[in-house]
């Protein structure tokens, strides 16, 4: 099991994490070629090791030890318009996000892994464009975690401590459509901090219900939403804190022979999160349903997963959010720095079992465009901002069982 770990931490350094639009807000829907395939589906259904952070009282469900790596490849195209002076696209259009994933049954009740996860991210680039005030974001988060499990007459229940990575920048040029001319921005900042996931199942006639929570893990960010902040004259703000928000989900599968369909539901709690809160996010219900045909050495999948934006239109001649911004500055700094107005996702994928130990998992997501437009603020004045986002992901995996 030591070496297995080793290998585990090493493949994911290996891999690294950048930034990335995931698509129920700033969370991926998925973790795993197996999830993605399905759309994110995995809270009632066991995906062997990758099930280790989406509910790790799955992973009770490999015969001795499995080890997953794969990654997903993120490809989103943002256009952002500020006030009518067309469009321009974001060059962060590219990203990689690492899963590598070990589970293991160390006796006949009780089960353990290991696993690092990049979980989340966001991120635009217009650095380039003055018009959009050369907008650069980039957030990461990466999980590693270690998933504890016992089962007992088809009742399973589980935790995995987590300990999390991130890092945020954001800078901008306030001299495109500002009278002050300057740059904004405190340069890369990270932070370490811990949290857990609970998770527990239980399988009866074919069918597996699961239920999770996630913990809120608080981010620290030194000095940079403040002194982004402070770029638009909102010296009182002092709030660093951009923390990843707690969930709750519950989920059902039925299994027919080949055939399986599976069902989740989760709440993201956007409204609850320091920082998200501030620029009044709001908490997102996520629906995901997909199906799965497993023949002998192959297996098929498909998927669809909903939630609506979690960024809403604030009163941009009033104050919003829990820090009572202004609302014309909360629009413009959610769309144009942290467009998250992704909604419906489209999922297909399969596994080839090359040997009984060796396997390899696709996956690709499909996000079609969303488009919003909200009254935001533009230097001294007021007017449209319109953003428009769609997005590509694949996902690949290998894995070993013995």
């Amino acid at each position: 099991m030591k070496k297995t770990i080793k290998l585990a931490v090493v493949a994911a350094l290996a891999l690294g994490a950048t930034s990335a639009f995931a698509t129920n807000g700033s969370t991926m829907i998925g973790m795993g070629a197996k999830a993605n395939g399905m759309a994110g589906t995995g809270i009632g259904m066991s995906h062997g090791a990758e099930s280790a952070l989406t509910n790790p009282a799955l992973i009770t469900a490999v015969k001795n030890t499995e080890i997953s790596f794969g990654g997903t490849v993120f490809m989103p195209d943002v256009k952002n318009d500020m006030g009518g002076a067309g469009y321009a696209t974001s060059a962060a259009d590219l990203s990689v996000i690492p899963t590598v994933a070990v589970a293991s049954k160390v006796t006949d009740n009780f089960y353990m892994g290991v696993g690092m996860w990049g979980t989340a991210g966001m991120g635009v680039d217009y650095r380039d464009d003055a018009n959009n005030m050369r907008m650069v974001t980039n957030l990461q988060l990466m999980q590693f975690g270690v998933p504890l499990a016992y089962k007992t007459n088809g009742v399973s229940l589980a935790v995995t401590p987590i300990l999390q990575y991130g890092s945020l920048d954001m800078n901008y040029d306030t001299g495109a459509g500002t009278a002050t001319g300057t740059v904004n921005g405190a340069g890369v900042a990270q932070d370490f901090n811990f949290g857990y996931t609970l998770g527990a199942s239980y399988e009866i006639s074919g069918v597996t219900l699961g239920a999770v929570y996630k913990s809120e893990i608080e981010m620290e960010y030194d000095g940079q939403l403040s002194a982004a902040m402070a770029g638009f004259g909102q010296t009182q703000y002092t709030n660093n804190k951009l923390s990843t928000p707690a969930e709750i989900g519950i989920g059902v599968s039925y299994n027919m022979k080949e055939h399986t369909i599976a069902l989740d539901y989760k709440n993201i709690q956007w409204s609850d999160a320091a920082g998200y809160e501030d620029f009044a996010w709001e908490d997102q219900d996520v629906i995901s349903i997909g199906y799965e045909y497993k023949a002998s050495n192959w297996a098929a999948r498909v998927g669809y997963n909903y939630s609506e934006s979690p960024i809403k239109e604030q009163n941009p001649a009033g104050n919003a959010g829990a820090a009572n911004l202004p609302g014309a500055l909360i629009n413009t700094l959610n769309l144009l720095g942290f467009p998250a107005i992704i909604e419906s996702h489209y999922a297909i994928g399969g596994t080839y079992n090359v040997t009984e130990q060796t396997s390899f998992d696709l996956a690709y997501v499909y996000s079609p465009e969303a488009t919003e437009t909200f009254t935001g603020s533009m230097g001294m004045s007021t007017g449209p901002v319109t953003t428009k986002h769609s997005q590509s992901a694949f996902s690949a995996q290998v894995n070993f069982a013995f």
